[in-house]
């Protein structure tokens, strides 16, 4: 991962957003850059508003300034602003590394544009390298990744503390769901396996986005590219 490109896809990105815009505010090291950006811009007189799409990005949103909603005030985004674990050709997402899914797919799916941001590393031919996180319900977690495990996946519980630590506790995420990481190896069919995943019963969201992303800012060296869906 490159730091600076991050930052660079970020600064692109936002330096598109105009007055007037409810934004939406992604989660993770990527969106950091964003956030911060826009704290800057708002500083010299850009007027938006957002929602964000978990406790953590509320919480650095409020530090850099940042007016914010809930979907009590608002129902539709004009755009959101988010990073990714990975993208293909198609603009097929894996999202869920910091284990916010639900939320940021929520966020996604109520904007217009969802806008993601991206290092070069990020870009891959076909999604799967990065395990794909799927939220559960806690109760009878262990049935639902037996499923998943039948559609050929490894399935981790993520754990909190030490990498590997057995007694360590699950990662509980904001909803109170708990993350299960899968590796199916290649996923050539996203569409396909999200609707696979979604009809096993205690399993809350997948970290697949389909048909959401309008344009990856994703980063190459000193260059940031936009790239669009199809």
């Amino acid at each position: 991962m490159n730091e600076r490109e991050k930052e660079a896809a970020a600064e692109a990105a936002v330096a598109r957003v105009r007055d007037g815009m409810v934004v939406g505010l992604g989660t993770g090291s990527t969106a950091a850059y964003a956030l911060k950006a826009l704290g800057r811009r708002i500083g010299q007189g850009l007027r938006i508003r957002a929602v964000p799409s978990s406790k953590w990005a509320e919480a650095l949103a409020r530090e850099v300034g940042i007016p914010l909603l809930t979907f009590a005030d608002v129902d539709r985004l004009d755009v959101t602003l988010d990073g990714t674990d990975e993208f293909d050709p198609g603009l097929a997402l894996i999202k869920g590394g910091g284990g916010a899914l639900f939320r940021e797919k929520i966020v996604a799916a109520a904007s217009d544009r969802l806008w993601i941001l991206a290092d070069s590393s990020k870009r891959v031919p076909v999604l799967g390298r990065f395990p794909l996180p799927v939220e559960v319900n806690p109760f009878g977690w262990q049935v639902a990744a037996r499923r998943i495990g039948e559609l050929g996946a490894r399935v981790k519980l993520r754990q909190t503390g030490a990498a590997g630590a057995a007694a360590a506790p699950p990662f509980v995420s904001d909803n109170g769901g708990y993350i299960l990481d899968c590796a199916f190896g290649s996923i050539p069919d996203p569409a396909g396996l999200e609707a696979a995943l979604r009809r096993i019963v205690g399993v809350m969201e997948t970290g697949l986005f389909v048909g959401l992303a309008e344009t990856v800012f994703v980063a190459e060296g000193e260059t940031v590219r936009e790239l669009k869906r199809r």
